[in-house]
């Protein structure tokens, strides 16, 4: 996937949502229409999913990406999305497809400008509660260990999807639904945390410092909250969930491990997708409706 900006804003002040380019819905409305949606509303980043080639890669970004967006707008190209443990058969090559890549935007001049990293899930972690007892899974240490360290020779961020709601409807017994929505708070931790979302990021701040690796910033490439289709899923409850992320992300809260320090987050969905399949809850994470109007009234600016 590609992070761009159709103008100079820093990422944290600003609203972004991830958009897959490959949608599970049959009914959206067409590019041009979407253009005007994300307009309308100050809209100025996307997350798009992007297929790599690692054995053309400089063909491959010329090609696929800048052809069609300019190099000055590009922030950032994902190499595949939730690879590590999801995808087994293919997360021995993430490393060498994000080398591949990197090489070629170093052979483009670009490599200083735009930054390369790979979505990972919660799936990643051996343990995350609390989060200063979270570590990866050791079955991936071979393949963690130098994506690590590419991460912070080339001073990119460690890119992870937080979905809160997934962890409340899996372990309820345990997390509130207050805790979920940033409205409780556990006393449990060696820090206090007011919100499951910090808790989640922390704990993979943790982990990357149990294995030597201090300051390599997180972005947040996916999260939100469905509106309908299974417990606790509501416009109501959305937009609490979409509206404080927002709101931290543009004050620069931070975390209780990382305070003052700006999380870049981009919302997960611009519409629903009719045709995902999985739990009923899994197509409604839109934030706008087919027609273009808010799903809810989610102040993006």
């Amino acid at each position: 996937m590609t992070k761009y900006d159709d103008e100079d804003i820093s990422a944290p002040s600003q609203p972004a949502i991830a958009c897959p380019t490959i949608r599970v819905a049959n009914n959206l409305p067409p590019p041009s229409d979407v253009v005007n949606i994300l307009k309308f509303n100050n809209i100025s980043s996307l997350l798009l999913p992007l297929l790599d080639s690692p054995s053309a890669s400089l063909d491959w970004l010329q090609s696929n990406i800048f052809v069609h967006v300019p190099a000055d707008q590009v922030r950032y190209i994902a190499v595949g999305n939730e690879v590590f443990l999801k995808d087994p058969f293919y997360t021995p090559h993430v490393v060498p497809a994000v080398l591949n890549l990197h090489q070629a935007l170093q052979n483009l001049g670009f490599s200083d400008s735009i930054k390369l990293s790979s979505p990972q899930a919660a799936s990643v972690l051996a343990n995350s509660y609390p989060p200063s007892s979270a570590s990866f899974d050791p079955r991936l240490q071979s393949f963690m260990i130098p994506y690590l360290q590419f991460l912070r020779e080339t001073r990119s961020p460690f890119m992870v999807n937080v979905y809160p709601y997934l962890s409340y409807i899996s372990n309820m017994q345990d997390i509130s639904l207050d805790y979920a929505l940033f409205g409780g708070a556990d006393d449990h931790y060696s820090l206090t945390y007011s919100n499951l979302f910090d808790a989640s990021l922390d704990s993979f701040v943790y982990a990357m410092e149990k294995e030597g690796f201090d300051g390599i910033p997180v972005v947040v490439t996916e999260t939100g909250w469905p509106t309908s289709g299974g417990e606790a899923a509501s416009s109501a409850n959305a937009l609490v969930y979409n509206g404080n992320v927002v709101r931290r992300s543009v004050r620069d809260v931070g975390t209780p491990l990382r305070q003052g320090v700006g999380v870049e987050v981009y919302l997960f969905d611009l519409f629903d997708e009719n045709e995902k399949v999985g739990e009923e809850y899994e197509r409604h994470f839109g934030i706008f409706g087919l027609d273009g109007v808010k799903a809810y009234d989610l102040n993006l600016n």
